[in-house]
């Protein structure tokens, strides 16, 4: 009997018993693959019979709640816009892109979101990030470049470019297998996708991202994740999830 083709959605909604609106918004989320490829394209024709293999969404953890804040550790796949849906009387203090994860903070009150915006705005919110990249990184690296955003129907890209707003990114390397590297990364500011650009201008790009960098057959998302974030008195810590220890052969 010959192979027939259909649209991808339609038929991981078959195989996975579940509606096609769900079938869709999980490989628009980047969580199937077939192999070691991710699906890319809901619509997408594909053979009858594929099988797909499905990633389980990881739920979203409190780290941290008093009267000022609430810190969570938001996973990848999810929006920051779809995690603070959860927490309603709560207001978003920093964002992070869908396929990164970490620490993620919300004030609980007006008073303190003043005062954390203007933390933020004085560059005095430490910011530590963990990625793995394409590349060898055998010692420090200063990336000073001005990153220019621009908005093509609703979706945000930046670019290192003269004109745009000043950023620093500063890399540590931690650990270097083959032509891979596991980093550190300390922002100041925090310009949309600033780490992304920045290391794929200094020739770094990231493993997983399919925007600034390269797709990887291994990973299914982008390898950076918001490890260390310090306001005010306060020090917040979200654990590395499980793909970052890939590469970690020490």
């Amino acid at each position: 009997m010959a192979v027939g083709y259909d649209k991808a959605y339609k038929l991981l909604a078959i195989q996975e018993k579940i509606s096609n609106a769900k079938a869709k918004d999980l490989i628009d989320r980047g969580l199937v693959k077939v192999g070691d490829k991710k699906v890319m394209i809901a619509r997408g024709e594909i053979k009858t019979d594929t099988k797909f293999s499905v990633k389980e969404l990881a739920k979203t953890k409190i780290i941290f709640e008093d009267d000022n804040i609430l810190v969570v550790d938001k996973p990848a796949f999810v929006t920051a816009d779809e995690v603070a849906k959860s927490f309603k009387n709560a207001i978003l203090l920093n964002r992070l892109d869908k396929e990164t994860s970490g620490v993620m903070m919300f004030a609980k009150n007006e008073e303190f979101q003043k005062k954390a915006i203007k933390e933020f705005a004085q560059n005095r919110v430490y910011k530590e990030y963990v990625a793995i990249v394409e590349g060898k990184v055998i010692e420090e690296i200063v990336i000073d470049k001005p990153i220019l955003t621009t908005k093509d129907r609703g979706v945000a890209k930046s670019k290192v470019d003269k004109n745009g707003k000043s950023a620093k990114t500063t890399v540590y390397p931690l650990l270097v297998e083959g032509n891979k590297s596991k980093i550190k990364l300390v922002i100041e500011s925090g310009r949309t996708h600033q780490i992304r650009v920045h290391l794929n201008f200094a020739g770094l790009p990231i493993i997983g991202d399919a925007i600034y960098g390269r797709v990887a057959s291994n990973v299914n998302r982008v390898l950076l994740h918001s490890k260390i974030t310090k306001i005010f008195d306060y020090t917040f810590e979200a654990k590395e999830p499980k793909e970052f220890k890939v590469y970690d052969f020490s």
